[in-house]
């Protein structure tokens, strides 16, 4: 017999009614079958037989470093493994022992550990790649560990050496020394849609093959990192990073690797690297220990919809070239600061960053055709990719102090220019273009700022402040104008749009 409960109802009569309109309910249910949809719906996946099969393959990683004695002699208790895997998760400097509180007794008691002893650092999750024991993790699980030990379902311990971690992609691979391992199978990334089940298996807070189940909330999800992440609503802790996500069919298609939360705890959105991404990068550490990425020597903006408008580029897509580094290849090629990427080999740069993607995946000493957009038009350059390396800090071009001619009187947009200096624009590395002597109105509420170089105005490059008033007069005012603007080595588009247009 059905319990009715009447909380859920606010009057009396409504609950008679109700209840009257159930009984109906289930006596028509006995005589019409629910449909076939409805039937589907109510039912939910069984991952029993996916947890059995792959469970075996997923490891608890602890990590320690040596420090010395005098480093840990102050007040204050140790930091343990979950908190100090949630500090460096989230980016907070990692302390070496946790204050005493006031009034609570001082914690570590007069026994401090031996001079180089491993000390518990961190923990995480990873799987088996291989039965000879290579294994797939998080380069932030291991990075910086003196000593790395894996915990296998059978309750074996085993030491585990580094083969190599790649802190873009944040993959790492280590290697046990055992064999005949149950491995993980990978699966296609391609094959995943939005919606469908997912499963992770990790070690939360050191519970070692937890599994959580989700679906895939999107795809191809821009966090700002080097790779596109997959986007899903699975439970993912401090202890879960560097464990699988898995699909229907029990194969790996990413590495759960973050979280976004304003807690430190699960909130309901977390991100994996897609595991065709990381097996690339994965093939390249058991090879050589380290990844090997193309780089032109460019420094990159977002394309914005208003600067797409102004300047005749249409949608919002490529990258924006702000910055170009001397001696390097897209310097060689002749990129230009304001060009916009549009094309790598033929392949679209929809936003900026898929540029880093497609120029890192590119093999050092290869040639890459770049179609650039430039001043209203579209040109093909050819550009031999360099490697990779660490960027070198940015000089930042210094006002000359050479005396200036003295500024005109301001244009309709609010602008002051004058003519730069033959060594200002060999610093530059510039042809034309006038310098910002004061900036106010239209141009201010732009983002134009005093000292800023204008170098083309509406796709047309200026030449000179005479040549730029000239321009500015001419101007439609009841339209936005779009500016190039070179600001130390950096440069932007701005659009000025006049007060009638805002």
């Amino acid at each position: 017999m059905m319990n009715f409960n009447p909380v859920f109802f606010a009057s009396r009569g409504r609950r008679l009614a109700a209840a009257a309109s159930l009984s109906m309910a289930a006596a028509l249910s006995l005589l019409v079958p629910a449909p076939a949809a409805a039937q589907a719906g109510r039912e939910l996946p069984d991952f029993t037989e996916l947890v059995d099969r792959v469970g075996p393959t997923v490891v608890n990683i602890r990590t320690a470093e040596r420090r010395s004695s005098e480093a840990s002699s102050g007040g204050g208790g140790e930091i343990d493994e979950q908190m100090r895997e949630f500090f460096r998760r989230f980016g907070i400097p990692i302390p070496d022992r946790m204050p005493n509180m006031p009034g609570q007794p001082r914690r570590g008691g007069p026994q401090q550990p031996d001079d180089n002893e491993a000390q518990p650092r961190g923990v995480g999750s990873g799987f088996i790649l291989s039965a000879d024991g290579y294994v797939m993790t998080n380069a932030h699980v291991v990075d910086g560990a003196d000593e790395v030990i894996v915990t296998l379902t059978d309750k074996r311990e085993l030491k585990a050496k580094i083969i190599g971690a790649d802190r873009r992609t944040d993959v790492a691979i280590v290697k046990i020394e055992a064999g005949g391992l149950p491995a993980v199978k990978i699966g296609d990334v391609n094959a995943l849609k939005v919606g469908g089940w997912v499963v992770a298996i990790g070690a939360p807070f050191g519970l070692d093959n937890t599994v959580t189940a989700g679906i895939v909330s999107a795809k191809q999800r821009d966090t700002g990192d080097y790779l596109p992440m997959i986007q899903t609503d699975v439970a993912i802790n401090p202890g879960n990073s560097g464990g699988p996500l898995l699909n229907m069919k029990g194969e790996v298609i990413g590495i759960n690797s973050q979280i976004y939360s304003r807690s430190g705890g699960f909130m309901g959105i977390s991100f994996a690297i897609p595991i065709d991404e990381a097996m690339r990068v994965a093939d390249q550490l058991r090879a050589t220990g380290r990844v090997i990425r193309g780089r032109i020597g460019v420094s990159i903006a977002p394309v914005t919809k208003e600067v797409a408008e102004a300047i005749g580029l249409g949608a919002p897509r490529g990258a924006l070239v702000n910055g170009v580094e001397a001696g390097l290849p897209a310097e060689k090629a002749g990129v230009e600061p304001g060009d916009i990427i549009l094309k790598v080999d033929g392949r679209s740069v929809e936003k900026s960053g898929d540029l880093p993607r497609l120029i890192g995946s590119t093999k050092p000493g290869a040639k890459s055709q770049l179609q650039l957009f430039r001043r209203g038009q579209t040109k093909e350059v050819g550009v031999t990719v360099a490697e990779f390396e660490p960027d070198k800090p940015r000089r930042t071009a210094q006002a000359n102090t050479e005396p200036q001619a003295a500024p005109a009187a301001k244009t309709a947009i609010g602008l002051a220019v004058a003519d730069l200096t033959d060594a200002q624009k060999k610093e530059l590395k510039l042809r034309g273009g006038v310098r910002v002597e004061s900036v106010e109105g239209a141009a201010a509420r732009a983002g134009v700022r005093e000292g800023d170089v204008i170098v083309t105005l509406d796709n047309v490059e200026v030449t000179d402040a005479k040549q730029f008033n000239a321009q500015v007069a001419k101007l439609d005012k009841s339209k936005a104008a779009s500016v190039m603007v070179r600001r130390g080595d950096w440069t932007n588009y701005l659009v000025i749009r006049p007060a009638s247009t805002r």
